[in-house]
């Protein structure tokens, strides 16, 4: 069955663009509990504009819940074709990074606070789909690739 890591790094490699997705759709490279306990111990890295084509910011970093003030911190990816995005998982905090494929940075963000989730039974999920359900605006399908993932810890 799928694994459970616990803490360490997390690490997602794209093999595409996820700066250019149409604005209703999201990529989720995230941890998930079925379990409500800790939010669904949810920690997530996400590229979407939420339905908002003007929004100048394309991704984000999350610990849930995500509307908790310093949760949720917003950047931009820029248009290039490797990625690697990671965030490393402690007793309370989580550090997140972001760099291009020569490893320039892109963003960083480290969340520390008691209410990091502990580790238990989740699962590490990538998701790609639409947000309140509604089509690509473009009326174009998405793709992204995930070259890989990885585990460190």
């Amino acid at each position: 069955g799928p694994t459970t890591y616990g803490y360490g790094k997390y690490s997602f490699f794209l093999g595409s663009r996820v700066d250019n997705l149409d604005p209703n759709v999201v990529l989720g490279l995230f941890t998930w509990s079925d379990k409500a306990a800790y939010a669904h111990r949810e920690i997530d890295i996400e590229f979407s504009r939420w339905s908002d084509a003007t929004d100048p910011t394309n991704a984000q970093d999350v610990v849930q819940p995500f509307d908790v003030a310093i949760h949720l911190v917003r950047f931009t990816q820029p248009a290039v074709t490797t990625s690697t995005h990671a965030f490393t998982w402690r007793k309370g905090s989580v550090a997140w990074s972001s760099v291009d494929g020569s490893n320039t940075a892109i963003a960083s963000y480290t969340y520390s606070g008691s209410d990091v989730p502990l580790t238990g039974d989740e699962r590490v999920r990538l998701n790609l789909w639409l947000y309140t359900g509604a089509a690509p605006a473009n009326g174009l399908p998405s793709e992204v690739i995930i070259r890989s993932f990885s585990f460190a810890p």
